[in-house]
């Protein structure tokens, strides 16, 4: 088996390169656009997720980079060779779907060996290369076994070894743990990103759920309505959002409406309610009006007034709510505007609903998001 290159070891310059190109990238199903002149590049051994609501044209995209549907516009290169209209079957790149499709009367070595008997691999090589994936995915004593008699995660795994067995260049996967519980879909994300890293391959990964996205990728790419609105590093787009609707999806965030936004380097300052806000970044191009965007997890609740460095605005108490690691404080300021203050359990106080307390944050903190978005 040829050694493929760990991404832990694939260089700066290596992981840089486009391995795929879309080039504005269209399609339609008769009235309805699913793509919108999308473009990205997809780089050689990276993690790249492409993550949006349901009919965002997530999938739609993921299909077209397989050869099952062909666009309505635009071209897909790779490696600088024109790849649009060449069938799924030529591009050999590996597929994870959301249902597994194993064959039922195939074992778990059969369906592993399956795509390489259709590439006429010899059989030495099918049983090394098989062998090998079995005690990569940790499924050594259940070869003889049929799908109808593995779990739930056991048959991810051999859907995983199957698409990995023939060492494709790409391996795309469409929502692949949607059908397990949370403790065994926690499981396969480190099983999918500890194979990542093994095996240096590029992952296209598709998923609809925020913490997954961030937890697994080199890259997230945020679609919605057909069009691609974000693409950067999961810390990226999770602290510099371009647009409100990416702030929003990508966990709860809380809203304050300012007035009288004044630029400062870069930064600014404005007004909420009867206090000064002040944001070290505001990258965002505003108006005289502009939304302060903050992460609950970056609040900060006292009963006495918090330093003067630090934003702070009064709120009153609603309730609260146990997530076990955290508690979640849900407020309100004094013109209505709620708030959500996210605190470990281990440092949160009794509050009683009703109750009045300061919330803070540091300036750093926080980004402005035009207002009326």
């Amino acid at each position: 088996m040829p050694q493929r290159i760990p991404a832990s070891e694939i260089t700066a310059a290596q992981i840089g390169a486009a391995e795929i190109n879309a080039e504005n990238i269209g399609k339609t199903f008769g009235a309805f656009r699913a793509l919108n002149d999308l473009s990205l590049d997809i780089r050689r051994g990276e993690f790249l997720t492409l993550l949006g609501p349901s009919g965002s044209g997530k999938t739609t995209f993921l299909m077209i980079l397989a050869g099952f549907i062909a666009p309505s516009e635009g071209r897909l290169m790779m490696n600088g060779k024109d790849i649009t209209h060449v069938p799924a079957e030529d591009r050999s790149y590996g597929m994870v779907f959301q249902g597994y499709a194993l064959f039922p009367h195939l074992t778990v070595e059969q369906n592993i060996a399956f795509p390489l008997k259709v590439r006429r691999r010899n059989s030495s090589d099918i049983k090394r290369r098989v062998g090998a994936m079995i005690e990569r995915v940790g499924l050594v004593g259940h070869e003889k076994k049929l799908p109808a008699k593995l779990s739930g995660g056991q048959q991810q795994r051999v859907a995983l070894a199957r698409a990995l067995v023939f060492e494709p260049s790409v391996l795309l996967l469409d929502e692949p743990f949607s059908a397990l519980d949370k403790n065994l879909r926690a499981l396969m994300q480190e099983e999918v990103k500890r194979l990542h890293q093994e095996t240096g391959t590029t992952f296209v990964f598709v998923t609809h759920d925020q913490s997954e996205a961030l937890a697994l990728s080199s890259r997230v790419a945020i679609f919605n309505h057909g069009e691609l609105l974000q693409i950067g590093g999961p810390q990226d787009v999770y602290e510099r959002p371009a647009s409100r609707f990416v702030a929003e999806f990508l966990g709860e965030i809380n809203l304050l409406p300012l007035k009288g936004v004044i630029r400062n380097g870069s930064g600014a300052t404005g007004r909420f309610e009867d206090r000064a806000i002040i944001l070290d970044r505001a990258t965002q191009k505003i108006g005289d009006e502009a939304v302060a965007a903050i992460r609950p997890e970056h609040m900060h609740l006292t009963e006495t007034p918090p330093p003067a460095d630090c934003n702070a605005i009064t709120c009153c108490v609603e309730g609260a709510t146990y997530l076990g690691a955290l508690t979640k404080y849900h407020l309100k300021t004094k013109t209505g505007t709620p708030i959500a203050v996210s605190i470990p359990t281990a440092a949160a106080s009794p509050l009683n609903s009703r109750t009045d307390v300061w919330v803070s944050w540091p300036t750093r903190e926080g980004f402005l998001l035009p207002a009326g978005e």
